[in-house]
């Protein structure tokens, strides 16, 4: 089905695999033959492609974030949106949680449009990816997003979601600074079967690829004679979940399908042919038969926990059991034992609640499909769904899909079945809706299923789960009574190929494009929510750090900062910090509250000395998940300093950490340093000026506190260095100038203003 080749591979014109240069000349010419490297070419201002200066024609942010990323630009210099800037609204639309506040935020956003020159989408016309798609996608184009599921390469376009730090430097006329990353090929052949969806193709490759790195932080490049056996919005619904593999962007070729979907959304002029010539060199190769995926489905707590859906039931007490032991991990002693064994019926698998939406799930032919295999369901008896089985919600893409479902009947056909179809949001893919009861299953197409993020609470006692799976399989099951069931198992449906029209209008009135017509004296509206960034003082000569959280295994970013009701808050960095670690550590924000209150006093005495008090968080990886900044911003705003991991799970997040001025060290070494010990780096400032990598962390006895300010502002570095026990070897790795020159500064607001 999927298969892995770890090395290096020269390409020829029909995909073939040649291990040897001698007919295609050296490693280095064959990058060139990449698409990857004509794009990233087109793109760079370095003049180096070794180290790549980006700059990106088009961004995109959707309001559970870009409000932080323009309160940032404009204390970093804002003056205009130097690009098109999408503000979407499809995060936080309901506002339902946490009373009028996220409106607050809708009416900032439209607000600063209408001053900096933006684009803004309001609530319920689409969710941010598949208006990029319809409306600003093209080829050889580069888009950078402040979500993590930033991804066009279906359409020629190489997106990259980022923390909002990285759309902020662009903003101010800076740059994306990264050394050429490695791009791994991939090959596509065969014909996905009847019942097979995209998102089984992509659970195939990420349960394939994300446990052992294989694509972290590289460009995956697709190809193949299997392309062509895919329609548009197929290819979209693969090249979404290619985050999930740690991915940091994507590229396809394109073809004449492509060419008709841009000209259908008015943008002929947008078609790029792409795509790799002979001889073209990859670090890495997958190939992909599709005539092998089967329906898949990916268990709690991650996209990569997945395996077909048949694997799955033949083994299900035993898989569902180390799913609950995880689960009841992630819980701790909050309430009643995380319990989901009972859905085992008979010899069957039985979920609570089923969902299709967003970027992901809510493409047209996904609902289409749903629609056909529900519909060849109906009988005399049961006119629909009934209430006390199985039922299925589907949250469309975009207004236009839904307007097109609705013209063609579809909308029709699923109300018959018992489908609800809602409004165009991303709601239920991060849990600010639909949250499932206590120790229910959800079965979703979403990009999604990590801890909490189907909205519960476990430190409040309420503990659910999500399971990723394709539309055609979910709808399959809710047909089959609630029974878990392949879509592979049908063989009574007849799939229409129904061809989606665009309704372009219904975007030209709707959407307010204000692109190029910024007006400097609009007034920015801030509701009460609404707060600006505390400030932030720069490093000092050295830095004392007291471990505020130390962990095992890997910290998510929906652990550092949950979605759900936390969401709420984005806009308030003071209020969201208080969300930091809460499902995971309940005590992480008081410790960290109580360093921070020392160090601010401190800030304020002029003559407070030579070194930083702040916090740390320490565990063997940090950071797999979102491109949500706050993740990195809370733990700064809460006096966080440094994280010390032996691993950063994406270089999106390191990119957070490096933003809001905390030092991302490194190490081989094993981490079992608990929570209350003091850590000193003796002249981190000149490590950081000299452009040096290594760092030598001192840990201190037990005999060393400080509780005081007074204790703080009496330190010196020979007294702190008489209580050290132990040292341990870390590294900074590779930091650019800027990047070194923002540590420095204490956060990124500091170095661009001055």
């Amino acid at each position: 089905m999927v298969r892995l080749i770890e090395h290096g591979v020269f390409i020829d014109k029909s995909y073939n695999v040649i291990l040897g240069a001698d007919n295609f000349g050296n490693v280095e010419e064959g990058r060139k033959k990449t698409m990857a490297y004509k794009i990233l070419e087109k793109h760079n201002h370095s003049g180096n492609m070794e180290q790549l200066k980006l700059k990106f024609d088009c961004m995109v942010s959707p309001d559970n974030n870009y409000v932080n990323i323009l309160q940032t630009a404009k204390a970093s210099g804002l003056k205009k949106f130097p690009m098109p800037y999408v503000l979407s609204n499809c995060h936080n639309t309901l506002c339902a949680v946490g009373g009028t506040i996220l409106e607050d935020d809708h009416a900032f956003g439209l607000s600063n449009a209408k001053k900096f020159g933006g684009i803004f989408l309001p609530p319920y016309r689409g969710v941010l990816h598949q208006y990029m798609r319809e409306m600003m996608a093209g080829g050889e184009k580069m888009i950078l997003g402040s979500d993590s599921h930033t991804r066009y390469g279906a359409l020629g376009t190489m997106g990259i979601g980022e923390g909002g730090g990285e759309l902020v430097k662009q903003l101010v006329g800076q740059t994306y600074d990264i050394a050429y990353p490695q791009i791994v090929g991939i090959k596509l052949f065969g014909k996905p079967k009847p019942g097979v969806g995209p998102m089984d193709v992509a659970l195939a490759l990420i349960a394939k690829t994300f446990a052992n790195g294989f694509n972290k932080n590289n460009v995956l490049e697709i190809m193949g004679p299997g392309i062509r056996n895919l329609s548009m919005e197929f290819r979209m619904g693969i090249d979404v979940m290619t985050t999930e593999s740690a991915a940091l962007s994507s590229i396809w070729e394109t073809d004449e399908l492509t060419e008709q979907y841009l000209a259908e959304h008015g943008r002929a002029g947008e078609y790029k042919c792409l795509r790799i010539e002979e001889g073209a060199y990859y670090d890495k190769f997958i190939e992909i038969d599709m005539d092998n995926v089967e329906p898949m489905i990916a268990l709690p707590f991650h996209p990569s926990h997945a395996m077909p859906i048949r694997v799955f039931k033949a083994d299900m007490t035993n898989i569902l059991k180390e799913i609950e032991e995880e689960g009841n991990r992630i819980k701790g002693n909050h309430g009643e034992p995380f319990r989901i064994m009972n859905h085992i019926k008979d010899g069957e698998f039985y979920p609570d609640q089923a969902l299709i939406s967003g970027c992901a799930g809510g493409l047209f032919e996904n609902i289409v499909a749903v629609a056909d295999i529900l519909k060849s369901g109906l009988n005399d008896d049961i006119y629909g769904i009934p209430g006390n089985k199985l039922n299925l919600h589907v949250n469309p893409a975009s207004l236009p899909v839904m307007e097109d479902l609705m013209t063609k009947g579809i909308g029709s056909e699923l109300a018959v079945s018992g489908v609800t179809m809602r409004p165009c949001i991303c709601g239920p893919c991060f849990g600010v809706t639909d949250a499932p009861a206590d120790n229910q299953i959800s079965i979703r197409h979403v990009t999604r299923n990590y801890p909490n993020r189907e909205g519960s609470k476990p430190g409040q006692g309420q503990m659910s789960a999500v399971c990723l799976m394709d539309a055609r399989s979910i709808a399959t099951t809710v047909r089959n009574g609630g029974k878990l069931t392949g879509a592979d198992e049908l063989k009574d449906i007849n799939y229409r190929e129904l061809k989606h029209i665009f309704n372009r209008k219904i975007y030209e009135k709707q959407v307010f494009d204000n692109y190029g017509h910024e007006n400097p004296s609009e007034e920015l509206i801030k509701g009460p929510n609404i707060a600006d960034w505390p400030e932030m003082a720069p490093l000092k000569d050295h830095i004392l750090l007291k471990v505020a959280g130390s962990y095992k295994g890997s910290v998510t970013t929906d652990e550092l900062i949950p979605s759900g009701e936390a969401s709420s808050y984005r806009s308030n960095p003071e209020k969201i910090s208080g969300f930091t670690m809460i499902s995971r550590d309940p005590e992480y924000v008081g410790r960290a509250k109580a360093l921070r209150t020392i160090e601010t006093a401190l800030n304020l005495d002029k003559k407070a000395g030579n070194i930083t008090l702040g916090s740390i968080m320490i565990s063997d990886q940090i950071g797999d998940g979102s491109s949500r900044e706050q993740a990195a911003s809370c733990q700064k705003v809460l006096g966080g300093f440094a994280n010390l991991a032996n691993e950063y799970s994406t270089k999106r997040y390191r990119s957070n950490l490096i933003n809001w001025g905390i030092l991302p060290l490194r190490t081989e070494e094993p981490l079992d340093i608990p929570v209350g010990k003091y850590l000193f780096i003796s002249d981190i400032k000149e490590i950081l000026r000299s452009g040096r990598s290594e760092v030598e962390i001192q840990i201190l006895d037990e005999k060393f506190d400080v509780s005081t300010e007074d204790e703080v502002r009496n330190l010196d570095q020979m007294e702190i260095e008489s209580h050290k026990v132990k040292t341990i070897k870390a590294k900074l790795d590779i930091l650019t100038e800027e990047e070194r020159k923002i540590l420095l500064a204490g956060c990124l607001i500091n170095h661009y203003k001055g």
